[in-house]
């Protein structure tokens, strides 16, 4: 079975799973072996999985992925490339309410000609835009100069990152041509099915979703582990989708969660992740989910997403416990602004994980990543 691949305009598709890359960020990840990158960069484009999603925030992301890039068009050839798109994000002035104020043209192609110098190709595939803060106004007017930007060859294609229903109409009644919307979207965050999916099959904006297996959590390593009780993880992700299943509802409902998941699994034959990335499929105005990736050890399953359905039976299980689920409620990413919890975004020392089915705590040295990155652009930068 291949991947399959869904129309998102008349000159621009994707796999229905992309290659999310937050995972392989110099904060996020140790060291990094090149060869080994190349390698399993490689594999997912043998796979079928062509589409790399990043951000021109992801430490050292877009840089890795550029030389992946190059180096393939030199070992493969122009044309075998040419099949490989990325979609990265442009979040303007990330956590600088003050600069967010201040964009101008000037800062946001300063910014869209870095991520083309870093990727090493001439036009970026799609820049989905992240405007984090609502109450700092600016959304709609850098979108259009986004627009611009593309219209002058610079963008392919313009989406949305994060965004809600309200602040994502804004930018369509704008007239700007928004592909997708990109929002988290799992079995245990499913505010993408308050109003977003309807108003994206409305009006020709795909979701493209994240979170579809919690970082890691949905698998049967964590079935029948106590709770953790905190935040603090092997890696950011697992601490954000920890914060999700408290939202939904706690630990022990999720440990039913898992449960459920793992008797549809094995019916059909798959995995824990596999039943959870099946659902978000599914659903309403889904293009595709982003898995991130460290290695290429799950592509295998990956494909196997594409070889069975979730029947009734299935769906009834699933909703027996949604229907006790407390949250999280609101449209998406709302609490996550109202909590500010991309501010909280920090590695301990300490950290939780399982070994021999059990839970431990270990030690490692938390690293700093030089500053500035993002949009803090130095002179000599532009």
């Amino acid at each position: 079975m291949t991947i399959p691949r869904i129309q998102l305009r008349p000159d621009f598709d994707t796999p229905r799973i992309i290659k999310g890359n937050w995972q392989i960020a110099d904060d996020h990840n140790a060291a990094i072996d090149d060869n080994a990158m190349f390698d399993h960069m490689a594999e997912f484009v043998d796979a079928g999985i062509t589409a790399f999603d990043c951000g021109d925030i992801y430490y050292g992301v877009e840089e890795r992925i550029g030389n992946f890039i190059e180096r393939f068009r030199r070992e493969r050839g122009a044309d075998a490339a040419r099949a490989i798109t990325v979609h990265t994000k442009y979040i303007p002035a990330f956590l600088e309410e003050e600069e967010l104020r201040t964009q101008t043209r000037a800062k946001v192609e300063a910014v869209i000609d870095r991520s083309l110098k870093r990727l090493k190709i001439d036009r970026l595939d799609l820049v989905q835009l992240h405007w984090w803060d609502y109450g700092t106004e600016g959304n709609v007017a850098t979108a259009m100069i986004l627009e611009d930007l593309k219209k002058a060859g610079k963008i392919h294609h313009i989406g949305g990152t994060n965004y809600n229903v309200a602040e994502l109409k804004k930018m369509v009644d704008a007239g700007v041509d928004v592909v997708v919307n990109q929002v988290q979207y799992s079995v245990t965050d499913r505010r993408a099915e308050n109003g977003m999916g309807a108003y994206c099959a409305a009006n020709n904006v795909h979701l493209v979703c994240y979170g579809a297996i919690g970082g890691g959590l949905f698998s049967k390593k964590w079935m029948g582990i106590p709770d953790p009780g905190k935040p603090s993880f092997e890696n950011v992700s697992l601490d954000k989708y920890y914060r999700i299943v408290v939202d939904f509802g706690g630990w022990a409902l999720f440990q039913e969660l898992l449960s459920a998941m793992d008797v549809i699994a094995n019916k059909h034959g798959v995995s824990i992740p596999a039943v959870a990335s099946r659902y978000v499929l599914e659903q309403q105005g889904v293009a595709a989910i982003i898995q991130g990736a460290r290695h290429s050890r799950h592509i295998a399953e990956n494909v196997k997403l594409f070889d069975f359905a979730l029947d009734a039976d299935d769906k009834a299980a699933l909703r027996s416990i949604f229907a006790r689920s407390t949250g999280p409620a609101g449209d998406c990413y709302d609490l996550d602004r109202i909590e500010n919890r991309d501010a909280i975004e920090n590695l301990d020392a300490d950290y939780f994980d399982v070994e021999d089915g059990r839970l431990v705590v270990k030690t490692r040295e938390v690293k700093g990543v030089a500053e500035p990155y993002g949009h803090h652009l130095l002179a000599g930068q532009h």
